[in-house]
């Protein structure tokens, strides 16, 4: 299910498949209308917008098989979607800032359904911590998991968000009232979703229904959604929350998880190697498509150099993921692709835990509490990841000028960027590793005298695995913690998204892959109730400042609100930023129109463009 409302980041993951089929050869390509994408990632879930699934892998299909008000492009920007709809701003006071959405007539679900403003409603459930507690569904702040297990709440649509939207007469138009501007406002609006399905899923229906029994079914849904009737929305959340995690799909497979309204629909799945998207003969929801496209296939090769191969072999078409430096070294070999490079929004990232994440036991490990002594043994262990030696060895082989990042808000080379870390505490975690080691080592024997590296003290760390690159990394870093006094001890998760929230870690490092440039794009991380903060940050003086970022603001008084929210989280040693991922993106010739987006849509944003 395609859930579109605010930006979010999403993870980079990594998974081992093996090619299962041989497919056409390139000299075969010109005639085809499948097109065959390498992942790294493995998927998950048909659903990622809940905080186990948030995985690129998981929203790139969701991409191809729904689409609302806008879509971003390759450039960052928010296009408008006007073959779905329109959307203005109709009031703009002080106290009062409201947005109408109109979906266009006509358009229609993949199963015949007329889409209309009923199925923009599921988005105030997903994102409104209000709604969700006077639904009976779950306060999303406390520690037990709500009805709808939602990435979505917290935040700026639901500090803002003034009653319930209101619909029009003639259910196309919805009203969206905030108390304020907020900034990047045209993020934060609805998205569809085919409600019915929902409905009949939480009914026990096992096939697609008739387009009366359907508008039937959106119609209970709107009378449960009004009245807020908590057996009613509670089947349904179950429903959102659950039954899209599956991997495997065949003919036996329940086809109402797959109503969207993008130009494809999923057909078949086999875990941990293949997703296979088909054209949706009923898309009308967004631009024309190139009309010579009607197979879609993502393969997962966790290795850069198999997947270099079978690109070369024919059996891929797209190469997009974590390269290595003998991946990189393979792709330039092979004559009849094409070779994209660049930077990736994606930024690598270590973090370390306070506290528990909603519903998971107390943490009671190494890092415990704001402060004092936790704050004192996360600061040693940041310290002692050796960030330099990661980027040269691992990074710079492909991108020889790949920073170490001093913010995981802002990226290098943004307007103030060099203002930013210059006076938001990162220059604490600068200088000669020697040198870091030994402001480490100091700070740790500060409660642990006796730590060496012969008495090292334990730090648990969730590892990605089936991914070579993070592998390495974690290699690195287990060594110079060592010299300091730390004994990092990895467990190495293929599926270890769901694992972040587990107070069994004390520490984890992956990738958030931004959806959108946006003020608060970082605030999910780190403020109580944000959908990404799984390691117990509670702060309420850094939740003050993070609410700021919500409003319009010109640029100097954003990178000063920034400085203010990092010195905070750089004195707590919550999070260190090492690289962005390195962009590298192989196309055979005969494909047209794959233009890579540093965004977590990467390289399928425009579908509706492919073409051979």
């Amino acid at each position: 299910m395609k859930f579109t409302r605010s930006a979010k980041f999403a993870l980079a993951a990594a998974a081992s498949a093996a090619l299962a089929v041989s497919l056409l050869t390139p000299a075969q390509a010109a005639t085809r209308s499948t097109i065959v994408i390498h992942d790294t990632n493995s998927l998950t879930s048909f659903n990622s917008s809940t905080p186990d699934t948030n995985l690129t892998i998981n929203s790139k299909v969701g991409n191809l098989t729904g689409i609302g008000f806008y879509y971003i492009n390759d450039q960052k920007n928010v296009v408008r979607n006007t073959t779905f709809g329109d959307f203005k701003v109709v009031k703009n006071n002080a106290t009062d800032f409201r947005v109408q959405y109109t979906v266009n007539k006509g358009l229609v679900w993949s199963d015949g359904t007329p889409i209309n403003a009923v199925d923009l409603l599921l988005s105030h459930v997903l994102s409104s911590n209000k709604y969700s507690i006077e639904a009976g569904l779950g306060d999303p702040d406390s520690d037990n998991v709500p009805a709808f297990n939602s990435n979505g709440y917290g935040g700026t649509y639901s500090d803002n968000i003034v009653g319930l939207p209101v619909l029009s007469a003639d259910k196309m138009t919805l009203t969206l009232q905030f108390k304020q501007k907020i900034a990047n406002w045209d993020l934060y609006g609805p998205g569809p979703s085919p409600v019915h399905t929902l409905v009949l899923l939480a009914e026990g229906k096992k096939g697609l229904q008739s387009v009366k029994d359907n508008e039937a079914a959106r119609d209970r849904f709107l009378a449960a959604y009004t009245s807020k009737n908590t057996a009613v929305l509670k089947a349904m959340g179950k429903v959102w929350s659950e039954a899209y995690n599956i991997t495997q799909v065949d003919a036996t497979t329940n086809p109402l998880l797959w109503v969207g309204n993008g130009g494809f629909t999923v057909d078949s799945a086999v875990t941990k190697s293949s997703v296979t998207l088909k054209l949706n003969p009923k898309y009308n929801s967004g631009p024309k498509m190139s009309g010579t496209v009607d197979t879609v296939i993502f393969k997962f090769i966790s290795d850069g150099t198999a997947a270099a191969q079978a690109l070369a072999n024919g059996e891929l078409d797209v190469y997009s993921g974590q390269p290595t430096a003998d991946a990189v070294a393979a792709l330039k070999k092979i004559s009849n692709v094409n070779i994209i490079g660049g930077i990736n929004a994606c930024y690598e990232h270590w973090d370390t835990r306070v506290g528990n994440a909603p519903g998971q036991p107390d943490y009671n490990g190494v890092f415990k509490g704001h402060g004092g002594k936790g704050a004192d043994l996360r600061k040693a262990f940041l310290l002692s990841i050796p960030r330099q030696e990661i980027n040269e060895k691992l990074i710079a082989p492909i991108n020889p000028n790949a920073p170490i990042l001093g913010s995981t808000f802002i990226a290098p080379g943004f307007e103030g960027y060099d203002r930013l870390i210059a006076n938001n505490g990162s220059g604490y975690y600068r200088g000669s590793q020697d040198a870091l080691n030994a402001k480490a080592s100091r700070l740790l024997k500060k409660y642990y005298p006796s730590a060496s590296a012969s008495n090292p003290v334990k730090v648990n760390v969730l590892v990605p695995g089936n991914n070579p690159r993070r592998a390495a990394e974690f290699a690195l870093a287990k060594a110079n913690a060592l010299k300091v006094g730390f004994d990092l001890v990895g467990d190495v998760q293929a599926s270890w998204s769901p694992k972040i929230q587990l107070s069994t870690y004390d520490a984890q490092f992956f990738a958030y892959c931004p959806s959108a440039v946006t003020q608060a794009g970082s605030n999910a991380n780190f403020q109580l109730g944000g959908g990404n903060n799984r390691n117990g940050v509670n702060l309420p003086a850094l939740d003050a400042i993070l609410n700021k970022l919500q409003l319009p603001m010109d640029n100097r008084t954003f990178i000063s609100t920034v400085i203010q929210a990092e010195r905070i989280i750089n004195a707590e040693g919550l999070t260190s930023g090492v690289f962005l991922h390195p962009a590298v993106t192989a196309v055979n010739k005969n494909l047209k129109g794959i233009k890579p987006s540093p965004l977590s849509s990467d390289v399928v944003w425009n579908w509706w463009e492919w073409s051979y």
